[in-house]
């Protein structure tokens, strides 16, 4: 076998690890929490589905391959909710070693390729970055509503923090998707956190 095909499947069984990282948030039906490799395969089907929401200048294809690697670095680094107490500046530290591992698996060229794109996705500039993002961010407001609230008790979210967090972030991408939420986000705050702004 080449040199080649053995560092892809080197990465390839490297990236298997990130279905055993737990994620906070639970699946739609509250059985169970969501381990990173489904949450990364259901936001690029959000993206595939979605796409309609997203800028004319956005790649659809692009923020799929996007959203399918980005949170690959959770295989060292685990998952750091929004929501959640943790420094910033150590957790990027730790992402950004986890990436330069983990993409250093693949053949260079690959590895330069990927890492580039996670680095896009990162820093949310560009409209592909900005709308896989957005995906990436409504996903678990979908969860927590269809379970009740699911984790934002849990983690003594007010609508100000959910709003300043996960709906700037939406709203820059996806404002429609946004605002198709907002309602039932209201909904859900006023009648379980009424004090909560």
């Amino acid at each position: 076998m080449s040199d080649r095909i053995n560092a892809q499947l080197a990465f390839l069984t490297e990236a298997c690890k990130l279905k055993s990282v737990l994620r906070a948030t639970s699946l739609c039906d509250g059985s169970r929490r969501e381990n990173s490799g489904e949450h990364s395969w259901h936001i690029a089907l959000y993206a595939l589905v979605l796409g309609e929401q997203a800028g004319p200048d956005v790649n659809i294809d692009r923020v799929i391959r996007m959203l399918l690697i980005h949170d690959l670095v959770e295989i060292d680094a685990g998952d750091s909710p929004i929501h959640g107490n943790h420094d910033t500046a150590e957790m990027d530290a730790i992402e950004q070693a986890a990436a330069t591992r983990i993409f250093g698996l693949l053949p260079p060229d690959q590895a330069v390729g990927f890492r580039a794109l996670w680095d896009e996705f990162e820093a949310a500039e560009t409209p592909d970055a900005v709308f896989a993002k957005s995906i990436d961010r409504v996903q678990p407001v979908i969860a927590n509503l269809e379970t009740g609230g699911g984790t934002w008790p849990e983690y003594n979210v007010t609508a100000a923090q959910l709003e300043s967090r996960v709906g700037v972030k939406v709203t820059r991408g996806a404002p429609a998707l946004w605002s198709a939420l907002k309602s039932r986000i209201d909904a859900w705050f006023t009648a379980h956190l009424p004090s909560s702004e």
